[in-house]
């Protein structure tokens, strides 16, 4: 009988090696792919290797981009690395594929990681990690998290077995993703151009007067946690289609909250994101004041300012289901919100499927073509 090797995962598609005697290979059932031993083992090794460096590489960016948040003119948390008594209880990993960096109490083990589904994470020394400000505890379970992602993909017949295959979908990780939290107030004016018509018949002719206004319209409006996802791992389009977050579930942050659950470390810092809350805050201001003009046939922007005054700054940690899956060497990253369900994510296409059911169509089209131009004749 052939002999599993548990802690190798197919490159391909993540799903488990087996040692085969008579091709003397590692073979993944899911996707046919085979390797040579020797060869998942360099693989496996230098990913390790990488690991080490990457951990402090992590550390010195951690203290540098500190630095740049400070100087990037928000009124920062008085974020610490000094996690006291529960900083005992915690443990670090390292990914040597994307460089993610998580943490979990001592009780949670991490064997793959959350955004490149790369089986190996090395631990780690847990040192230079900022604690956050607030935490979100997580609202949904696993088994809520596969219902949805089985919901997903349900009747799409185009879909990868490998991919839908059960024990694929209990890969799926809890992960506390960092988020810079921006208030502060947005101010600013615009000017429009509107037009009013009025229709009237005279004798055989219809008449329309078009009345030409500028509009004017100023005001200010107050933002408080807007989040901006600080991980470079996490798609941002994934983050901002899985809100909104309810913040009234917002708690003081504590580790008794991440047992079973693994927490990125954020690498993005508050000073590179504020530019994606400024234009989100903006954004909300123009829409505002042009939603003000009405009673206007068309309402045509002629010029727009805004400023933003920059408030206080929180570092918190959202909940996220993950799961990542490979197909024919792409990355599919599935995002849910672990407070409000809400899931988003792109689906594999199986080509082979694609073109036999292509095949199946497009045959009896071209045959019934053929006979209905005999049939003209």
């Amino acid at each position: 009988m052939a002999a599993q090797v548990t802690n190798y995962q197919c490159p391909s598609c993540t799903g488990p090696l087996h040692f085969v005697g008579a091709s003397g290979k590692l073979e993944c059932d899911y996707c046919g792919s085979t390797y040579d031993v020797a060869e998942i083992e360099a693989l496996y090794a230098e990913k390790e290797e990488q690991a080490a460096a990457a951990q402090q590489s992590a550390e010195e960016k951690t203290a540098a981009e500190k630095k740049a948040a400070e100087e990037g003119g928000w009124e920062l948390p008085d974020l610490s690395a000094d996690w006291g008594a529960e900083g005992d209880g915690m443990k670090a990993y390292s990914c040597p594929s994307c460089g993610a960096e998580l943490i979990c109490d001592a009780s949670t083990a991490a064997t793959s990681c959350p955004y490149c589904g790369n089986p190996t994470v090395v631990p780690g020394q847990f040192a230079g990690t900022l604690k956050p400000d607030f935490v979100i505890p997580f609202k949904l379970s696993r088994e809520d998290a596969i219902r949805e992602l089985k919901k997903h993909y349900r009747g799409k017949v185009l879909l990868p077995k490998s991919f839908s295959k059960e024990n694929h979908l209990q890969e799926i990780q809890g992960v506390y993703v960092p988020f810079w939290l921006f208030s502060g107030e947005a101010e600013g004016n615009a000017h429009y151009e509107c037009t009013r018509s009025h229709k009237r018949t005279e004798g055989e002719y219809e008449v329309i007067k078009t009345e030409h206004f500028d509009v004017y319209r100023a005001g200010t409006m107050p933002f408080e946690k807007v989040p901006v996802d600080a991980s470079t791992k996490m798609p941002d389009d994934h983050m901002d289609s899985i809100e909104p977050y309810n913040y009234d579930d917002l708690k003081p942050f504590s580790t008794a909250y991440l047992p079973g659950f693994l927490a990125d470390k954020f690498d993005v810092s508050a000073d590179k994101s504020r530019e994606r809350a400024d234009v989100r805050c903006l954004g909300s201001l123009k829409k505002a004041l042009q939603g003000t003009v009405t009673g206007y046939a068309t309402c045509f922007p002629r010029g727009e300012h805004a400023d933003i005054q920059r408030g206080k700054v929180h570092y918190a940690l959202l909940p996220v289901w993950l799961l990542n899956t490979k197909w024919q060497g792409k990355d599919f990253l599935f995002a849910m919100n672990g407070q409000t369900g809400k899931l988003v994510g792109d689906l594999p296409v199986d080509k082979g499927r694609f073109w036999g059911m292509f095949a199946a169509i497009a045959v009896p089209l071209s045959v019934l073509s053929s006979v209905i131009v005999l049939l003209m004749r």
